[in-house]
């Protein structure tokens, strides 16, 4: 007999060698039909797994979290692939993960998959999950996966192999004639997928990599319930009109443009008041607390970045050097070297710590042409950034004030709500050394210094090896997004690697040298990246202080515009941002056109409201609100 502990902590006496499916269907039939995989003491299983000793276990269903519907998800990518495969079996297989919402597969195909395609690969699936097929686990030695994945033509499974790491468990997965390489886990059988939706297709290079061939992958998603589809397709739905991409084209804050290039969008004037007001924003709130603000060339030497270790760690991520007067310059893509140097520019005393160096600088980083996104992602950008330049005693406190501010911009200034973050510390992959800056006794400082100030601030936060930067760990703190995405955006990184690099100093209270830490922080990120973001989160009603217009007046015919005129030189010197609609249009049209932009306030004027000196106000969000005098309506707006 073995002990099996349970989340909820009881514990069962069980035999030896059950299957984790059968164990769950003693506990309870519902829970049996429901389970799609499993975790065994940490790592996540098949149902068919057999328990063999004591362990911790967790079963998992769609509706528990995401381990159960990734699996569903992932069997359902076996499922499209069996599928096509049928339609037409020349077509290569790639690969087909499970992601965060559905999963996708690539495949190799000649021509483009059509909308004809998609309906005819749907029915295949759909007959599939009817002939409910038994899954089947089966692992091979490595030169007999290589020759079945050779017998069958899968030159991408091949290669997968043979990748693999020595002694690493080749498995495959078998539901009727269909065999897939995979890890898994999987469901019992294909009848346990209910509901489908092929979602879009795209190009994707194998592998990621442009020298690769392109592939030709497809999104889909799976659920428990045809109901579940019906809402998924509603939030997709949703998620399209929040698109930062569509509302920057509707509002007019943006554009692209093929000469100009791939991943540099260009503000236009609505757009760049946006930006121009949030930046305004952040460098005040950063005077207030102390911070020095500066400006640093968008170019550099090579030897600038070999010196503080981006060159060996990050020249991949970096536009290309230009030759120049016996320099090799390249357009950097942070800025903390330089403000190294500003920092090293004069000798340091113990009383002048912290020192806090902002800029609102544009970095340039070369990102793939298929990943570039609207402002989400570009590749030049404007970063606000700081860095905090302090004694070892002014971690704790200096750390703790970066965290203070990030919730005073996002809960009281933009009004997220507390339950809307999460905390993520971001540690370096300890079995992938090379990726950092090789300083061990370093790394386990930084990364304890940061885990017992969180848990000093009472912030729940998890940890996540391989996602530090390649100088120190950082606290990342991600918000759920409109879109349903978690999105970092605030950062703060402690660095005890440049300082040494750079051989920073400061006079201590001893008379002696010492070096200093840098605290790396960003607070709105990228400008770009908020701006989408916060397109996003409020579909463009953007809070009234934000928005590039807050009052538009409206004249209901000529003989009011000289008084529409009065009342936007009235509004302007009070340092609203007024427009006037003069042109010869309805009324009714002119409100629907101000709705449309988003405006947050519309003035009405007509003989009456000349007549009396008022303004007929309507609001965006809570129509017609009546007609008061200026005064009233500036009390209004300043509540």
């Amino acid at each position: 007999m073995i002990k099996v502990t349970l989340k909820d902590g009881s514990v069962k006496e069980i035999e030896a060698g059950k299957r984790v499916y059968d164990f769950a269907k003693e506990l309870s039939e519902g829970l049996a039909r429901m389970a799609t995989c499993a975790t065994v003491n940490g790592k996540v299983v098949d149902l068919r797994f057999c328990l063999n000793e004591d362990c911790e276990l967790t079963i998992h269903t769609f509706e528990s979290d995401l381990d159960g519907k990734k699996a569903y998800w992932h069997t359902t990518s076996h499922i499209m692939a069996q599928a096509i495969k049928r339609i037409n079996p020349e077509i290569k297989l790639a690969i087909g993960p499970s992601i965060d919402e559905g999963f996708y597969y690539d495949f190799d195909v000649e021509k483009h998959f059509s909308d004809e395609d998609k309906e005819k690969i749907e029915a295949e699936m759909k007959k599939i999950i009817k002939e409910d097929l038994p899954i089947e686990k089966f692992v091979l030695p490595r030169d007999e996966a290589i020759k079945l994945m050779k017998e069958k033509d899968e030159p991408y499974k091949v290669e997968l192999i043979e990748d693999l790491p020595e002694g690493e468990e080749i498995s495959f997965y078998k539901q009727g004639e269909f065999i897939d390489l995979c890890a898994g886990p999987h469901l019992m059988s294909t009848g346990k997928v209910k509901a489908i939706k092929i979602l879009s297709t795209s190009g994707a290079y194998w592998r990621g990599s442009e020298k690769n061939k392109m592939l030709q992958r497809i999104y889909a998603i799976s659920f428990p319930k045809k109901s579940q589809v019906d809402e998924y397709m509603q939030v997709l739905e949703d998620r399209a009109a929040r698109d930062h991409r569509k509302i920057g084209k509707d509002l007019k804050l943006f554009m692209t443009h093929p000469l100009v290039g791939s991943g540099l969008p260009m503000y236009l004037p609505d757009g760049a008041t946006i930006r121009r007001i949030l930046e305004r924003y952040i460098q005040d709130k950063e005077l207030e607390l102390g911070y020095s603000h500066v400006y640093t060339p968008s170019l550099a030497t090579t030897n600038l970045y070999k010196i503080s270790g981006h060159w060996d760690h990050y020249k991949d991520d970096m536009f290309p050097i230009m030759k120049m007067d016996n320099e090799e310059l390249v357009l950097r893509p942070m800025n903390c070297p330089h403000h190294m140097l500003i920092y090293k520019s004069e000798m340091r005393s113990y009383r002048d710590l912290p020192i806090k160096i902002g800029e609102l600088a544009h970095d340039f980083r070369y990102e793939n042409s298929g990943a570039v996104c609207g402002l989400e992602r570009v590749r030049q950008m404007c970063q606000n950034d700081a860095h905090l330049f302090v004694r070892p005693d002014q971690i704790k406190e200096e750390v703790g004030n970066v965290i203070k501010l990030i919730f005073e911009v996002y809960t009281k200034d933009f009004g997220f709500e507390r339950d809307r973050f999460k905390f993520r510390l971001s540690l370096r992959d300890k079995n992938n050394k090379e990726k950092y800056i090789d300083n061990d006794e370093m790394w386990e400082t930084a990364e304890s210094q940061l885990r017992e100030i969180l848990k000093e601030e009472n912030i729940d936060f998890y940890e996540a090896e391989g996602e530090a930067a390649f100088y120190g760990p950082k606290i990342d703190i991600q918000i759920k997004s409109a879109l349903g995405h978690d999105v970092t955006i605030p950062t703060c990184q402690l660095d005890f690697a440049l300082p040494e690099r750079f051989e920073l100093e400061y006079i201590g209270e001893d008379g002696e040298a010492h070096r200093p830490v840098v605290i790396h922080r960003a607070i709105l990120g990228s400008s770009d990246r908020f701006i989408s973001f916060l397109l996003e989160e409020t579909k463009g009603n953007l809070p009234f202080w934000v928005c590039p217009k807050q009052v538009k007046i409206l004249p209901i015919a000529d003989r009011h515009i000289d008084y529409a005129n009065e009342v936007k030189k009235f509004l302007q010197k009070q340092k609203l941002r007024v427009e006037v609609d003069s042109r010869q249009e309805k009324i009714g049209y002119k409100i629907r056109e101000a709705q449309l932009s988003k405006i947050p306030y519309m003035l009405i004027v007509g003989d009456k409201e000349v007549e009396n000196k008022q303004v007929g106000v309507r609001s965006r969000t809570d129509g017609d609100i009546g007609a008061m005098n200026l005064e009233e309506f500036l009390a209004k707006i300043n509540k």
